[in-house]
């Protein structure tokens, strides 16, 4: 497949630690029901699913927020549970509720029967990111995206969220054999779908570890971040001899951070609880030698104050990460501006143009020793 050129390649050069003229910024769940016009898209779609496995919907809601703000990237429209939907689980949403699984896996035959699906079951999304991708003709680059190996577990044995975990951390510990069981399972699958998603046209992929944080120290290297691992160690680096960037956020992470620094990816995501400065000093590395970018982190209720005082706390978050490298010959610490979690449904969208320029204005004032 051939695609045009990126005319604007500032988020992918910053997730491999290049030089950029400013700091780049796009947002979690950026395309949702916040903007007026997904919710009449969605409308028109009957239902979540029903927009997500319509390639014409999805492109569209893909572009939405590209149309109305400056933003350096666009990600997939989609939901991280397809994977356990193509499964056999049944994956719907209700209007206003969360995501629920027909079938829960919460015993040893249900977990016996799991394995990784034939990727045609999710060619819906496959052909999303080709068609967004063509779409974008350019304008800026495309993620592509999965909940992780131990999220999904949340989910597939939950049934639906969870305020308490009290399902899944039972079978954790009570038989961690059938838990390991299904986060290979799991892991595998999230790996030959991210995969495809990089052969459909995704130019950056990011594992979602929403449910990470809930896990005690010690069951999150064992259960979670081992199985991301087992993740990115099966991931396609390069596609069509291009470096497809690799992003792993775990909510509620930041606990683990000098360790998460050992995982093969580019780029690690933080929610808005750590101190982008000392995450820097931490895993950013030094002009020149290895490291993580880093991207996060402004806690998303900031939209819900006035114009002014989001840009004071764009600053702060900013200026938290400090100067970025500007030697274009190497590599060094380089930050990508986003929300600590996704964008809430309750956002007025002037706030977020307010937000999105902030980032541009300021972060080219940093570079410029302003």
């Amino acid at each position: 497949m051939s695609f045009a050129p990126l005319q604007n390649d500032t988020f992918l050069r910053a997730c491999l630690r290049q030089a950029t003229e400013h700091t780049p910024v796009w947002l979690m769940r950026q395309a949702g029901r916040y903007l007026p016009e997904y919710c009449a898209t969605r409308a028109k779609a009957g239902s979540f699913m029903g927009l997500a496995t319509n390639v014409q919907y999805a492109t569209e809601v893909t572009l939405q927020p590209l149309d109305r703000y400056k933003l350096d990237a666009a990600i997939l429209f989609s939901d991280i549970l397809t994977v356990p939907d193509a499964m056999g689980l049944g994956l719907s949403f209700a209007l206003g509720e969360g995501p629920k699984f027909a079938t829960a896996v919460r015993d040893e035959a249900a977990v016996a029967k799991l394995e990784v699906p034939d990727m045609n079951k999710l060619r819906y999304v496959f052909d999303a990111v080709t068609s967004i991708r063509k779409a974008l003709n350019g304008r800026v680059p495309l993620i592509g995206f999965s909940g992780s190996p131990w999220t999904l577990a949340c989910y597939m044995v939950e049934g639906a969220g969870s305020d308490d975990y009290r399902l899944v951390k039972t079978m954790l510990y009570q038989r961690p054999d059938l838990m390991h069981r299904m986060l290979a399972v799991n892991a595998d699958a999230v790996a030959a779908y991210l995969n495809a998603q990089i052969e459909a046209g995704a130019q950056a992929v990011m594992i979602f570890d929403s449910w990470g944080g809930v896990l005690a120290d010690g069951a999150f290297q064992s259960f979670s971040m081992a199985y991301t691992e087992r993740v990115l160690r099966q991931l396609k680096r390069e596609h069509e001899g291009v470096k497809i960037p690799r992003i792993v956020f775990t909510k509620g992470g930041g606990l683990w951070l000098q360790e998460m620094a050992s995982l093969d990816c580019e780029v690690l995501g933080l929610d808005w609880t750590v101190n982008l400065g000392k995450a820097r000093a931490m895993v950013g590395g030094a002009v020149g030698g290895p490291g993580k970018a880093l991207q996060g982190n402004i806690d998303p209720n900031v939209l819900f104050a006035s114009a002014p005082q989001i840009e004071t706390e764009v600053a702060r978050v900013l200026d938290s990460f400090g100067r970025p490298h500007t030697d274009t010959s190497t590599t060094g610490p380089t930050h990508i501006f986003n929300l600590g979690h996704g964008i809430s449904q309750f956002t007025p969208p002037e706030h977020v143009a307010a937000l999105v320029d902030a980032v541009h204005a300021h972060s080219k004032r940093q570079r410029q020793g302003v």
